[in-house]
């Protein structure tokens, strides 16, 4: 028999891993993802020069870490006066230099980039590579095979050209945001053997296409394709196989899928290959976002030589013109943000663990949408929605103006292609952008985005100020709805801009057609607007936010957590001062009572006011209170009987720091690249925020590590606060452990904070490994020999004329397993098909019961030494045939399924303490509530017969109707 292998795998792509790395029997690949995130070299400027020839002298250039930006950028926009076209800022160029490493063997040798601002030139010791042109938010790689020499060093040489251009949007622009800088997203050194999967945005037909054609959430079941593209590099055809797997969140294989093909020399082939799941299916949503891997290995005369893995979802969603938009089939109000890329300093280049908090703080406020404003987004931030529960509207990079020249159209065009083809796998991703700010939809994005991909939705974007339209060809009306509006109705309506807050929300959820709103926006971000509010700021610049751009959400956002999160809340919104006299409390409790230094003023319900209809829980407002000095308490009280209390004291005189790192569900890597944000907080010897303090914070730390734009004129250390707080940015250098910030200010008690700077590896494969348990199973049916099997199920036959009955197992070799009563003095009699309703009426409608004061005995002969799942169905069945059924005949002769029968049954495995319980259903309809089904996990010698024992305690009979015998593993108990 086969024995299990414990297989490591990682997310997308995989590589050689030797011996002692994997468990035995692993099938290495000669994949390799190495992440090319330090050691390069920096040159601002001279685009005309020739920095990329091999023996230049770069010793004097800077030494950086990717991601990496031009020039870090102060808070008010370097004191720039720049247009919406961006004429100036950042309109430079970068050249980065890397020397690598590559063996001498015969793989294929790729450069990956996730992103670069905005046209791309490469060169490989010093030879011209190619040039990506598409615009600085799209993917794109190079095949370096033919520049690199085998076995040697190589020098690596980018041009990151971030000047205007009339032809890559959204430039020429106008832009209500910046288009930031530099080798901004990962770099990577891919290797494979010349026959191996593509890229997925090569072409449309190319690397891993995965949809799924059914989600069927009432009978809970899923049919799954998956699209492969191989394509044979060497100089012969090579017989070419693909074994796909979908692999659960315990790691267990739950469907395989083989093709093969013989693929000719230079051509590539699309493997095509589709399979249901049945059992234990887990939908994605946003509440439980169950994610099942996709892995696919690539064997060449029995060598496996290539795999890559996805992430799926299992969901379906639809826009219903009256219920709004619906997730497995049941409404939900789309409330979210929108979010641009950009950090303070350090523009576009975020590095990736700073993606995934933004998700998360998207998740802690409640929200279930996310927008990425107004271009493609870093791939973290999709793997993250897909991991937390965010469903995704991703667009194209354009604002308003549309060009009129050919080139620019073309961009346009391949880079929606490329944003489709490069998250297209992701479950959160449910609607595509097809142009913004627009008058009106733009039919060429449109249609070029259902060309790629015609399971999702395209929405069409428009605001007042370009005039109000309808959805045309796109499939959701969208609009930015920032006050009146005109909508006749007959389409649900989309706010994908507008603003936030309570206010703000309540048409959308008491009007079913109004689908949802996507808040503008989640985090203050820089523009070169000329009239919002801090357009002049002598501090900071940075426009709107419902979170600072430093991600510190401004107070009134914690009213999210009341309507849109079900965990206990109460906050007081006002600070406790002199002058005070109304207060505003967020709550989801049915009341709150108010108190002034313990003496209740006041107890209410939420506002009534009608700006609040439909919300749920709207804010509790308390006008007329009168200020005392002290302490104001707010008491909510729930309908469950749980009181929760917060309270606020008048504010004195700023007396210390409390220092916090927003480490929490992440890691901080010594990548010299990684980021962690630190906040100061000022407070008085009560512990109350200092909300108006006007002195700056200095931040310092230990190690490698430091303080972005420490020792610079970018305003960033020391630090001015705001509601109080003083945030810094901490990039991590080579060092691990413990890393010590400390934050002071003259007068003020300072205060230290820790957090552990963890190792780094490059390897992007190793770093990513999942497990996977590929386990021989057997599924076998039981009952008399007029009993009818279906595909996947063996079949057990059996007669009343025999008390003892064998099965000769399969997949398990040279095993057997036979039933028996324990005392060899009952009787077992075998019952054939009875239509009974059900997902597997066919194997619980038939099967044998046994009668025996000592139950009855399934003993597995020969099995081999290991650990076994015995899954069994349990169930006494009843029919629902009707008189055109020869089963009628039987009936009247037979007897068997009017046997008495246990209603609960207890399993032992003899010798072994393993034991379980399950009772015996009954009936003949099963379609809503399935049959009683016991599992026990045993163990065999290799040597010994195992025994089970099914009994009850009234010495009736016991129903077997079918059991599942699986290989298993201790570490998934």
């Amino acid at each position: 028999m086969k024995h299990f292998s414990l297989i490591l795998f990682c997310f997308l792509c995989g590589f050689r891993i030797y011996s002692q790395e994997l468990p035995k029997g692993f099938p290495a690949t000669e994949r390799t993802k190495i992440n090319l995130k330090t050691g390069w070299k920096f040159l601002l400027g001279q685009p005309d020069a020739k920095n990329y020839l091999p023996n230049l002298d770069d010793t004097n250039w800077e030494n950086v870490s990717i991601p990496h930006t031009l020039k870090l950028t102060s808070l008010t926009l370097d004191g720039l006066q720049d247009e919406k076209t961006q004429l100036i800022f950042h309109r430079n160029v970068g050249w980065y230099r890397k020397t690598i490493p590559v063996k001498n063997h015969q793989k294929k040798v790729f450069l990956e980039f996730e992103g670069v601002h905005q046209k791309t030139d490469v060169w490989v010791n010093g030879v011209h590579v190619g040039t990506s042109a598409i615009g600085g938010y799209s993917p794109f790689h190079f095949d370096i095979t033919p520049y690199v020499h085998k076995g040697q060093n190589n020098q690596i040489t980018v041009l990151a050209d971030n000047r205007r251009s009339d032809v890559i949007p959204p430039d020429p622009g106008p832009f209500d945001y910046v288009k930031f800088s530099g080798l901004y997203r990962d770099v990577y050194l891919v290797e494979t053997d010349p026959v191996h999967v593509t890229f997925n945005w090569e072409a449309m037909d190319t690397g891993v296409n995965i949809t799924t054609p059914t989600i069927d959430v009432v009978n809970k079941n899923a049919t799954i394709n998956i699209k492969t593209s191989i394509k044979n590099e060497r100089n012969t055809p090579v017989n070419c196989t693909i074994k796909t797997r979908i692999i659960d969140k315990k790691g267990l294989v739950v469907l395989r899928l083989e093709n093969t093909q013989t693929i000719d020399k230079k051509q590539s082939f699309q493997f095509n290959q589709i399979g249901s799941i049945e059992d234990n299916v887990h939908f994605w949503n946003t509440i439980n976002p169950y994610l099942y891997r996709v892995n696919s290995v690539i064997w060449v005369d029995g060598k496996a030589v290539d795999f890559v893995e996805n992430k799926i979802g299992l969901r379906k969603f639809e826009l219903d013109p009256e219920r709004g938009f619906l997730l497995n089939d049941q409404p939900i109000k789309l409330i979210g943000a929108n979010r641009h890329q950009h950090f303070p300093y350090i523009g576009d280049a975020v590095p990736n663990s700073l993606h995934y908090k933004d998700v998360l703080q998207f998740k802690e406020y409640g929200f279930n949408i996310l927008r990425t404003a107004h271009y493609p987004h870093d791939n973290t931030i999709l793997d993250a929605c897909d991991e937390l529960g965010i469903l995704v509207y991703e667009e194209a990079p354009t604002w308003i103006s549309i060009s009129q020249k050919k080139e620019w159209w073309d961009h346009l065009e391949q880079a929606a292609r490329v944003l489709v083809r490069n998250h297209r796998n992701h479950p959160s991703v449910v609607m595509w952008g097809a142009g913004i700010n627009h008058r009106g939809y733009v039919p060429r994005i449109h249609n070029t985005i259902k060309q790629e991909d015609p399971t999702r939705l395209t929405a069409s974007q428009g605001a007042r100020w370009t005039g109000w339209q309808s959805s045309g060809l796109t499939d959701i009306n969208a609009n930015m709805l920032y006050g009146p509006f005109i909508w006749d109705r007959s389409e649900p309506m989309f706010a994908m801009e507008g603003r936030h807050g309570a206010e703000a929300l309540g048409p959308y959820f008491r009007d079913p057609k109004m689908t949802g709103l996507i808040s503008w926006t989640a985090h203050a971000y820089y523009t070169f607007h000329p009239t919002h509010a801090k357009a002049n700021d002598s501090i900071d610049r940075t426009r709107s936010g419902m979170m600072t751009i430093f991600r510190q959400p401004r107070p009134e956002l914690d009213w999210y957590k009341t309507e849109l999160k079900k965990e206990p809340f109460v906050k007081i919104l006002e600070n406790w001062q002199p002058k005070t006299n109304q207060i505003t409390v967020y709550s989801n409790a049915k009341t709150v009572e108010l108190f002034v230094n313990g003496k209740s003023v006041a107890k209410q319900q939420p506002s009534k006011d009608t700006i609040y209809n439909g919300l749920q829980h709207a804010p509790f407002h308390f006008k007329n209170i009168p200020y005392q000095k002290g302490k104001i308490e707010a008491r909510a009280y729930f309908n469950n009987g749980n009181i929760l209390s917060k309270t606020k004291q008048t504010v004195g005189k700023p007396y210390a720091i409390q220092l916090r790192i927003d480490d929490a569900n992440r890691t901080f890597e010594a990548d010299q690249s990684d980021i962690v944000l630190a906040y100061a907080t000022v407070v008085d010897k009560n512990g109350m925020v200092v909300s108006n303090f006007d002195k700056k914070i200095h931040f310092s730390v230990n190690k490698d590590a430091q303080i972005i734009g420490d020792a610079t004129d970018i305003n960033a250390n020391p630090m001015f606060t705001e509601y109080g707080v003083a945030p810094a940015l901490i990039r991590a250098g080579k060092e691990t452990g413990k890393l010590t910030v400390k934050a002071s200010c003259k007068g003020l008690k300072s205060a230290k904070a820790t957090t552990w700077i963890t190792s780094y590896t490059a390897n992007e494969i190793a770093k990513n490994a999942q497990a996977i348990y590929d386990f021989d199973t057997e599924r076998v049916d039981l009952g008399a020999p007029d009993q009818l099997t279906q595909f996947g199920w063996n079949y057990w036959n059996g007669t009343d004329q025999n008390q003892q009955s064998t099965y000769v197992f399969k997949n398990f070799s040279y095993a057997s397993v036979s039933i028996k009563t324990a005392s060899n003095k009952g009787i077992i009699r075998w019952l054939g098909e009875m239509n009974v309703i059900g997902k597997y009426g066919f194997a619980y409608g038939d099967g044998v019961i046994a009668i025996d004061k000592q139950g009855v005995n399934l003993v597995f002969q020969h099995l081999a030494k290991g650990t076994y799942k015995l899954t069994t169905w349990h169930h006494a069945p009843r029919t629902n045939s009707d008189l055109m059924d020869s089963n009628t005949n039987k009936l009247k002769s037979q007897k068997i399924y009017k046997l008495p029968y246990e209603k609960q049954i207890d399993i032992t495995v003899k010798g072994q303490e393993q034991n379980a319980h399950t009772k015996i259903s009954e009936g003949k309809n099963r379609q809503y509530k399935a049959s009683e089904t016991a599992e026990i996990v045993f163990t065999s010698d290799g040597t010994n017969d195992v025994i089970i024992n099914y009994d009850g305690k009234e010495d009736k009979g016991i129903w077997i109707n079918a059991f599942e015998l699986s290989q298993w593993s201790n570490d998934l108990n």
